[in-house]
């Protein structure tokens, strides 16, 4: 992958949004033709500490000043020994345990998985009241919050199969009903969801004023299967639901995930080699219209690794961050690369005394 000098070397950074995985044991379920369009997707089939540590070179020499990270879930690890509704637990003890071992020094002030974001099923009802306390419980003092994704689209190869999300989840009585419950533990919810669909994060924005909601890869817009060739006539309609998203004070977006193949930017994935510079010119109306629409206090870049893969090396990716961020005051620059992930998630801790 593409390697390049790092640009403002010390400048502290927290990764909101990462995740750690063994796919390979899901492979065989789908016919081979398919396991390449599961590798490009997801950026790797296995990824776990060793992996972000190569990729992040946390507390390393000769890269990013990455001081923490958030993990975000993604279905693994689930305990297999609990029942249906409780073993999301077990992925939250795996990176509980991640976190652990960055949090032993060894790695110097280098803190992965300070924040750890699990998945509960809303659809519960009150019944998800015990799950979110045994995923508080499991956290030992990192978990921070659920994201329940509700990415769904008419054309089943926008998604490809690892995703199941059904059609207006956010928008159904059985989630509203877990949502509320959900909304009194007083934690993050992150809400991943399609272009198209950005309506229905809006509305459960809206029902729900005083949670805390964080709109994961500006929205995800899309340049994929039926979308191929369709993001500029797309453009205005997902900046109406940005700029309606921003007037809504509980919701903070993530800039990032546009190296997901889903976005196509760049549509020649994944690792073509292409420079922090290029990118930046490809990202640059969407992050520079999320943070206009939300301000620096309400927007956090992300790495979205491995994923993001598709598009950069990690190196490069946060290069071109930082040149989209060139503009910026240093505070400006200091939120959308820590301040707001820290506060947002509650990781003030990983942060270099000032």
């Amino acid at each position: 992958m593409t390697s390049e000098t790092i640009l403002e070397p010390d400048l502290p950074i927290i990764d909101p949004h990462h995740h750690l995985w063994d796919l390979r044991p899901m492979l065989p379920a789908f016919p081979e033709p398919r396991h390449d369009f599961i590798e490009a997707i997801t950026g790797a089939a296995y990824y776990t500490f060793d992996e972000l540590q190569q990729d992040a070179r946390g507390g390393l020499e000769g890269g990013h000043n990455i001081v923490g990270t958030v993990f975000m879930e993604c279905g693994a690890f689930y305990d297999a020994s609990r029942g249906e509704e409780m073993k999301t637990v077990g992925e939250v003890e795996f990176v509980n345990g991640v976190a652990a071992q960055g949090a032993s020094g060894l790695y110097g002030d280098y803190r992965p998985c300070a924040g750890i974001v699990g998945h509960a099923d809303l659809t519960l009802g009150d019944k998800v009241n015990p799950v979110i306390e045994a995923l508080v419980a499991a956290g030992n003092g990192r978990f921070r919050g659920i994201r329940h994704a509700a990415a769904w689209d008419a054309d089943p190869e926008v998604l490809g199969p690892p995703f199941h999300a059904p059609e207006g989840l956010y928008k159904s009585d059985a989630f509203r009903e877990g949502f509320a419950a959900y909304a009194k533990h007083g934690l993050t919810f992150d809400a991943w969801l399609l272009e198209p669909q950005l309506g229905d994060v809006l509305d459960l924005a809206k029902a729900f004023p005083d949670q805390t909601i964080v709109l994961d890869h500006c929205g995800t817009p899309l340049n994929i299967a039926s979308y191929r060739g369709k993001l500029h006539e797309n453009f205005d309609r997902w900046r109406r639901s940005i700029h309606a998203l921003a007037e809504c004070e509980n919701v903070h977006v993530k800039l990032g995930g546009l190296a997901m193949a889903f976005c196509g930017l760049p549509e020649d994935g994944p690792s073509k080699g292409h420079s922090s510079e290029h990118l930046a010119g490809l990202w640059r109306p969407y992050i520079e219209t999320c943070i206009e629409s939300f301000g620096a206090q309400r927007a956090m870049f992300e790495s979205n690794y491995p994923v993001d893969r598709w598009g950069a090396s990690y190196e490069v990716l946060w290069n071109a961050f930082k040149r989209l961020a060139a503009s910026h005051s240093a505070d400006e620059k200091h939120a959308l690369f820590a301040g707001t992930a820290a506060r947002v998630y509650g990781v003030e801790h990983v942060l270099p005394a000032s």
